[in-house]
């Protein structure tokens, strides 16, 4: 009986695969602005909300991205997207290589992500606390002075009388999202709605989610989005147990230096499987006679 020889190869790819995941989401997240979200929201509310609300959220996006890459082979042969892989993660390691030569030995870089984090979440909390009122509310004074007969009242005095311009479609959506928002809010508390829609606005368009989708591009898909859940679960419980903390004593430029040698170090490795592919397919289509 023929044994089967491809097993070991499989399974060594998906440790491989299942590694580099992990690894590349371990040193971009770390001190990153999602990473000091979840603390900062941490020393304000109850850990295990937040976490459940930020590692959700990257839970979703990691599905998401791994999705995106798993659509792309369909488009394009494997051996390519294997070759665009490399030729991203080696961008984004020489940029990073840049960035990391260019940073101080102190930490000025994580007090600037650490200050726009906290930015981002006050401005998150004045939005949604009342604190900024619609432009078409009546004054106070207006009810009780008995001009409060509805809004349409207070629109006509404002525009002179003309009717309200209907709403832009990305005024609909803003208005859809709000009230889902508020709908969430409700059901699963504004602590762990606030976390989710944080995390994932600060996740969307990094350099992690790229990375993500390029590995599942080049890899299996089950098991990018496996070791990039570990990896946030991992970051994201560093952060809220004593992220603000940690994030005092790591150097960034160390941990940019360390990240761009792994991307680069993947760029080396998907090359050189893009390269074994192209080998491949021409042994197939000249195979050596007996």
């Amino acid at each position: 009986m023929a044994q089967d020889v491809t097993t070991p190869a499989h399974d060594e790819g998906a440790i491989h695969a299942l590694w580099r995941s992990f690894a590349m989401i371990i040193f971009s997240e770390i001190g990153d602005k999602t990473f000091l979200i979840a603390a900062i929201l941490a020393m304000r509310h109850p850990r295990i909300i937040v976490f459940a609300g930020a590692f959700g959220s990257l839970v979703v996006m990691s599905i998401l991205s791994a999705e995106l890459g798993h659509i792309l082979p369909t488009l394009v042969p494997r051996k390519w997207t294997q070759a665009c892989a490399a030729a991203l993660f080696l961008v984004f390691g020489l940029k990073m290589l840049q960035e990391g030569r260019d940073m101080k030995a102190g930490n000025e870089k994580i007090q600037e992500e650490m200050k726009e984090a906290e930015e981002d979440i006050e401005g998150d909390e004045a939005a949604h606390d009342g604190l900024d009122l619609p432009t078409d509310a009546i004054p106070l004074e207006a009810v009780e002075a008995g001009h409060g007969n509805g809004s349409g009242h207070a629109r006509r005095r404002s525009n002179g009388g003309r009717p309200a311009s209907p709403r832009s479609p990305t005024q609909t959506m803003k208005s859809y999202a709000e009230s889902a928002r508020n709908f969430f809010s409700y059901l699963l508390g504004p602590v762990f709605v606030q976390s989710f829609v944080l995390t994932f606005l600060g996740e969307w368009g990094d350099r992690s989610q790229i990375s993500t989708i390029a590995l599942a591009a080049a890899d299996n898909l089950y098991v990018v989005a496996l070791g990039t859940i570990v990896g946030h679960s991992c970051c994201t419980a560093l952060a809220v147990m004593g992220g603000r903390y940690v994030s005092t004593k790591i150097s960034v430029k160390h941990v940019t230096l360390a990240a761009s040698a792994l991307f680069i170090l993947f760029g080396i490795v998907y090359f050189y499987e893009a390269f074994l592919s192209i080998d491949t397919d021409k042994a197939d289509l000249h195979p050596l006679s007996p």
